[in-house]
This record gives C-alpha cells, sequence and structure tokens, in this order.
C-alpha cells in the first residue's frame, strides 16, 4: 500500500512538472501553430543555470535569478529565430526550432565538457514529510497545488486582460487580429515568455528530485510533455495538463511493475493511438479550412 501511495504521488508530481512544460507547447501552437523544439531544452539550459549560479550565490537569490534569465532567454529565442520567418513556410520555422534546439545542447555540452552535472539541493524542496506513512520531498508535494494555483493564474490573465483577450483572438484568426490592429509581435513575445516562466518554474520542481543534469536532459521531459499536449488537445492549456497528469501518473505506475523498461515506449505508444482515433485530442476542436 505504501509502495501505491509513493507511486501515485511521484506521478502527480512528475505530471505536474510536465504539465508546466507543456502548456509553453500548447500556448505557443495556438498562436503560431508551430511545435516549439526548443522549448524542453530551454527548461534544461535553466537547471543548468542554476548549477552555475548557485557556486557562488545563495539560492533566495539564485531561484528568481534563473527564473528572470529563462524569461530572457525564451524571449530572445523567439526575437532571433522565429520573427524572422514570421512570413516564412512552416517547414522553415520548424527547422529554426530543431536548430535552437541543438544549439542550446551543443553551447551546454561546449561548458560542461559533456560531463554529468549535479543540480544542487534547495534546503525547502528538499525536506521530506510524512503522508499515509511514506516520505516524500516537498518539492512531490507542492507540484500539485503550484501547477494549480499557475494555471488560474494564466486562465485569469487570458480570459480578463487585454493581452489576454488578443491571445485569445490571434489564436482564433492570425490574419484578421493583424487586420483590426492587434501587435501580433508582441502578443507571441508575451506567449513565450509565460511559456518559459512555467518552463523554469518546472525545472526547479523537476531536478530537485531527478539532480543529474546533461546537455540532453530536456529532450525526453520535453517530448513527453509535447505528447501530453497532442493528448489532452494542443492549443488547449486545461487539455495539456490533463494529459501531462494522466502520463505522469501511467508512466510511474508501469516503474512499479516488472515492465518498467517500457514505461517511456508508453508515452509514445499514446501519442500514435490519440492521433490514430482521436487526433484533436481530449479538448481538442475540429478545425475546418476555408477555400
Amino acid at each position: 500500500m505504501q509502495s501505491l501511495i509513493t507511486t501515485l504521488l511521484t506521478g502527480i508530481s512528475v505530471g505536474g512538472q510536465y504539465a508546466l512544460i507543456a502548456i509553453g507547447y500548447t500556448m505557443v501552437y495556438g498562436i503560431l501553430r508551430l511545435i516549439n523544439f526548443a522549448h524542453g531544452d530551454v527548461f534544461m539550459v535553466s537547471g543548468m543555470l542554476l548549477i552555475f549560479l548557485s557556486a557562488s550565490l545563495p539560492m533566495t537569490v539564485v531561484i528568481p535569478i534563473i527564473i528572470i534569465a529563462t524569461v530572457i532567454l525564451g524571449f530572445l529565442i523567439e526575437r532571433a529565430a522565429y520573427l524572422p520567418l514570421r512570413e516564412a513556410p512552416r517547414m522553415s520555422v520548424m527547422i529554426s526550432a530543431i536548430g535552437v534546439s541543438y544549439l542550446l545542447q551543443n553551447v551546454i555540452t561546449y561548458l560542461t565538457g559533456g560531463q554529468p552535472m549535479t543540480y544542487p539541493t534547495i534546503p525547502f524542496l528538499a525536506q521530506t514529510v510524512s503522508v499515509l506513512g511514506t516520505k516524500q520531498t516537498v518539492a512531490t508535494l507542492i507540484t500539485l497545488p503550484m501547477v494549480i494555483v499557475l494555471v488560474l493564474l494564466l486562465t485569469t490573465l487570458i480570459n480578463h486582460t487585454k493581452i489576454g483577450m488578443a491571445m485569445r483572438a490571434v489564436s482564433k484568426d492570425f490574419e484578421t487580429s493583424r487586420l483590426m490592429g492587434i501587435k501580433i509581435n508582441n502578443v507571441i513575445s508575451v506567449t513565450f515568455v509565460i511559456g518559459s516562466l512555467l518552463a523554469a518554474i518546472g525545472s526547479v520542481l523537476y531536478f530537485s528530485n531527478y539532480p543529474k543534469i546533461v546537455a540532453v536532459s530536456g529532450a525526453l521531459p520535453g517530448l513527453k510533455a509535447f505528447v501530453a499536449a497532442v493528448f489532452g488537445g494542443i492549443g488547449s492549456i486545461p487539455g495539456a495538463v490533463i494529459g501531462a497528469f494522466i502520463i505522469g501518473i501511467c508512466e510511474n505506475l508501469i516503474k512499479a511493475t516488472s515492465y518498467s523498461v517500457f514505461s517511456d515506449a508508453f508515452t509514445f505508444a499514446v501519442l500514435v493511438v490519440v492521433l490514430i482515433f482521436r487526433p484533436t485530442g481530449i479538448f481538442g476542436e475540429k478545425t475546418v479550412d476555408k477555400v
């Protein structure tokens, strides 16, 4: 029983961390119809920045700095790699995204010499708490309430602010929004900023429990978050969150069995099944191309 409780709590925690990454994917896709393949690497770079800065600064100073730095990185990526290609074919933008992903990985490989780096212990998050007879870290326990709070704040931003109204308009009709005077580039930049902010928070929670980081450490969580976004209905924030929790829980349940080697394969099998039977995902809306 205790083993099951630990597995479920870990699955919920990991699912919440995937959700914070998946929201970035689904928001960018909702506006640009672009899969930002560099998003998982932004998540990884955030973790690496904390390692480098924690060597000379206290953790209370480092965490706000890395969140701000990750937001700036996301903004710069959008301005440098995607803005110049706004009128280009989607394939060109996708290739640019893949190029940014490999660039970030190679820069980190150069800086670390390809060696695994150990994420420092964050005292508050590393504390253990007894839950139903099991020992859990604070990082595991606070992920779910933190995700709920962040999603509620994001929903409020989207539904009750001017920039949120602009984001909803652009996601519905890009060209008409431009003609109506909405500053498209500003809306897209805000979307990348929000996605990077959530990725930075997810990075702190994720690497507190999985402290070994290499240059490709963002690739697999990023892909799983992308699958979660597709599973829930890419373009839908609630769908991305629910999809991430389902994948995180199922993945950890499989890891607790003798078939743990297939835990990653399960995630991508879900993607194949969803694309075959419901390409729009759980909460996705069918789109009609007008001629």
